[in-house]
């Protein structure tokens, strides 16, 4: 009998590591060599087994990573680089679009106000103007936190098609943050249900016990929620509940409708 030898989870875990590195170590020399490089020569500066560059470099072709000149044989980085980096373009450009109007709202509110976009089942905050409190909001830019739990979050979540968030949602544990988390998937399709219906999100101590917070969408040319704007407070500034809530919201909601407008939106397709 012939024994078969099993690989070790670490062992798959270690070239997993490996091959990621070499996969990033080609496209920055790529990235380097502007006019293309071909496999003898990235063979003999990478230093990499002949057999898994070729393996390497036929997967990267494939997924569009990688350009492969096939007449003179030079490999050059792929037109999904440039895609990859349009979306963060863009998402800087919202960022900067964002920024007179965080400032507005925080100018007028004093207090924490933040944007967001969902990035699968979390929240990324991009643009964040603080209060002048001396107690202030935890958070910074590029965070991610899972959209249930926020009111930022919720709001996201909200305006995607139905069926593309239960999509999202299959296999997610919905970890429980503070006694006020949402905890199952059904729960929060009544939440976002309810926010779609109100134009805004709230969330009271579900992520962070004692902090507040009230989130209204942004939306672009198409009418489409690309991202959401939030307040956030310290409960214990939140004074009269839902009077000082009603002016969080419609505070937001101004200036969420002129950014916007800003972005080519218009309300009822005017």
């Amino acid at each position: 009998m012939t024994a078969t030898r099993s690989t070790s989870p670490n062992a798959q875990s270690a070239a997993g590591v490996k091959s990621a590195e070499r996969a990033l170590d080609l496209m920055e020399y790529l990235a380097a060599h502007r006019s293309g490089a071909t496999f003898p020569q990235i063979s003999q500066d990478l230093g990499f087994p002949k057999s898994s560059l070729h393996a390497l470099l036929g997967t990267l072709v494939g997924r569009g990573w990688i350009y492969l000149d096939e007449e003179r044989r030079l490999y050059r980085i792929g037109v999904r680089v440039w895609e990859t980096a349009q979306s963060f373009a863009y998402l800087d450009s919202l960022a900067h679009r964002a920024e007179p109007h965080l400032r507005a709202a925080r100018d007028q509110l004093n207090e924490t106000v933040q944007l967001a976009v969902l990035d699968g089942i979390d929240n990324v905050y991009i643009a964040k103007v603080e209060a002048d409190h001396p107690l202030r909001l935890v958070s910074r830019v590029g965070m991610r936190l899972p959209a249930y739990a926020t009111g930022l979050g919720k709001v996201l979540l909200a305006f995607l098609d139905p069926a593309d968030l239960k999509a999202r949602l299959e296999g997610v544990a919905m970890r429980r943050f503070t006694q006020h988390t949402i905890a199952t998937s059904q729960q929060l399709f009544e939440r976002v249900k309810e926010i779609r219906e109100r134009g805004f999100g709230e969330d009271d101590g579900e992520y962070t016990p004692g902090v507040f917070c009230v989130a209204v969408p942004v939306r672009d040319a198409t009418g489409r929620v690309v991202a959401a704007m939030s307040c956030s407070i310290p409960r214990v500034r939140l004074g009269d509940g839902p009077a000082h809530r009603d002016h969080l919201v419609q505070t937001l909601t101004r200036h969420c409708d002129a950014m916007s407008r800003d972005l080519g939106w218009r309300a009822g397709g005017v």
